[in-house]
């Protein structure tokens, strides 16, 4: 039986479940509707109506063993070139957002992915919960599910641990149980892409303590369930003035959210670890479910540097600087260090290794790569803002001052440029500011540089990953080298 490949209209039908969001202090009710996150959700579907046209089908859908074709986000490549048109698939799916959905469709799928790849590791734990994830996994890939997840405890006091922490009910915890399933009660971060994700994967990346195994624990959790409840941070969506003067806030702001679990039902068979601190760890770090995460994350970065780029240049066209030397020398290297971050991914992939019959990236390049932009990030857009000059402030305030016949005369007599016409100038630096220094932008900027973790913890993955003794060995030959010849006895 042939099943039809996912679309806008089935992912927006899937919204519909009695979902609970709150925003501005009251319930959003349906979010394909509420002004905070109607276009944003249309921009999420418009993925699925993307994977389902007839010409990209082929390119960014496989086939299941049940029959269904979904995107390739959820296919386990098994040699190199496998892995490249998986590349090629979710590559030219982030283009379709610009880079700027950091938790679209197929990171959560590729975490999930990454980790069913290491079944042993679960099976070793739990055998019952093994099977649980087992089948779950065969139903979110028919399904085609977009998923979140929280991850991440919320920070509270940081002197202290989870479990210690003043007050009760802060982080998600078990509270209760049955041989129906597990209660937790508490809350999670930072629910990106929640309000338009289908389920929830619940989750600890970071390490618990003995005496924390209340904590430890995973599941797979519909975003209607009875008792979640989400609150979302500052819509800039909604705060957008217009598509003409916040052109990707308005239409791609994919919301971040704490959720909070008020005693919320997990059945056993959506439980995949239970109160195992070791095994939460290990189904991220023992598996190849955090390098595929961060694998996907690295995709979608490498299409957001390029339209940076291209903003960087659209820029100095626009103003005039773009024959400049010194400006050429600037944007000469801004797209090698583009290039360098391009080259890493190809890196990655072609040093990668097999692993349980599948083909993985390397590890410690998947690292190398996250500490790299973490810190190139802001650079880079510090040096299009520099770039810019004051281009980015001599704006007029919104669209409403072009449709003044009077104002629109003198904004058209001072946006001058030899490359477009003042409305065109307007309309793109319009776009440049939203990316580059609106409350949008930052929210990007901080998301880049934390959401693998502060530096410290990104460069921890690079030097447990290295491959020190191939470095030492270099060293130790060369001091072999010169150490100077034994005396005859």
């Amino acid at each position: 039986m042939t099943h039809p490949i996912k679309d806008g209209n089935a992912h927006l039908a899937s919204l519909r479940d009695g979902r609970t969001v709150y925003i501005n202090g009251a319930a959003a009710g349906d979010v394909a509707q509420h002004p905070a996150f109607r276009n944003s959700v249309k921009s999420a579907a418009a993925l699925y109506d993307f994977q389902a046209r007839k010409e990209n089908q082929e390119l960014m859908t496989f086939e299941t063993p049940t029959g269904h074709r979904v995107n390739r986000a959820w296919q386990a490549p098994r040699n190199y070139q496998e892995m490249v048109l998986r590349r090629e698939a979710l590559v030219t799916w982030a283009g379709e957002h610009h880079g700027f959905m950091g938790r679209s469709p197929d990171h959560v799928a590729s975490a999930l992915l990454g980790q069913s790849m290491g079944m042993e590791v679960f099976e070793k734990h739990d055998p019952k919960r093994a099977g649980a994830f087992r089948d779950y996994m065969r139903y979110a890939t028919d399904k085609d599910l977009f998923l979140t997840y929280v991850i991440i405890n919320p920070q509270a006091d940081r002197s202290k641990d989870w479990g210690d922490q003043e007050g009760t009910d802060l982080v998600a915890a078990i509270v209760d149980e049955d041989h129906e399933g597990i209660t937790i009660r508490g809350a999670k971060m930072l629910g990106t892409s929640s309000i338009m994700a289908n389920e929830v994967f619940v989750a600890n990346l970071q390490p618990l303590k003995k005496g924390e195994e209340h904590l430890a624990f995973s599941c797979a959790i519909e975003m209607g369930s009875k008792g979640l409840k989400v609150l979302s941070r500052k819509s800039y969506e909604q705060h957008a003035v217009s598509e003409f003067d916040n052109p990707l806030s308005s239409q791609l702001d994919e919301n971040d959210a704490l959720i909070y679990f008020d005693d919320v039902k997990v059945p056993w068979e959506r439980v995949f670890t239970y109160k195992d601190s070791d095994a939460c760890r290990a189904q991220f770090h023992d598996t190849p479910g955090h390098i595929m995460q961060n694998y996907q994350a690295q995709m979608r970065l490498t299409v957001k540097l390029r339209f940076l780029l291209g903003v960087a240049r659209r820029i100095t066209e626009t103003i005039g600087t773009v024959g400049m030397p010194v400006i050429q020398e600037k944007l000469g290297y801004l797209a090698s260090k583009v290039g360098m971050v391009e080259a890493m991914m190809y890196g990655l992939e072609a040093a990668g290794t097999m692993h349980n019959g599948y083909y993985i990236p390397n590890r410690n390049l998947i690292y190398s790569a996250q500490v790299v932009t973490q810190e190139l990030y802001p650079q880079f857009v510090s040096a299009i803002r520099e770039l810019a000059g004051g281009s980015l402030i001599m704006l007029p305030s919104s669209e409403q001052d072009m449709e003044n016949p009077e104002l629109r005369a003198i904004i058209r007599k001072t946006q001058i440029s030899r490359a477009m016409p003042a409305d065109d100038r307007v309309r793109f630096l319009k776009l440049a500011w939203d990316v580059l220094g609106s409350e949008y932008a930052s929210r990007h900027l901080q998301y880049e540089m934390f959401y693998a973790g502060a530096q410290f913890v990104t460069c921890g993955h690079s030097f447990r990953t290295c491959d020190w003794d191939r470095s030492m060995a270099l060293v130790d030959d060369a001091v072999a080298l010169r150490l100077p010849p034994q005396k005859a006895a």
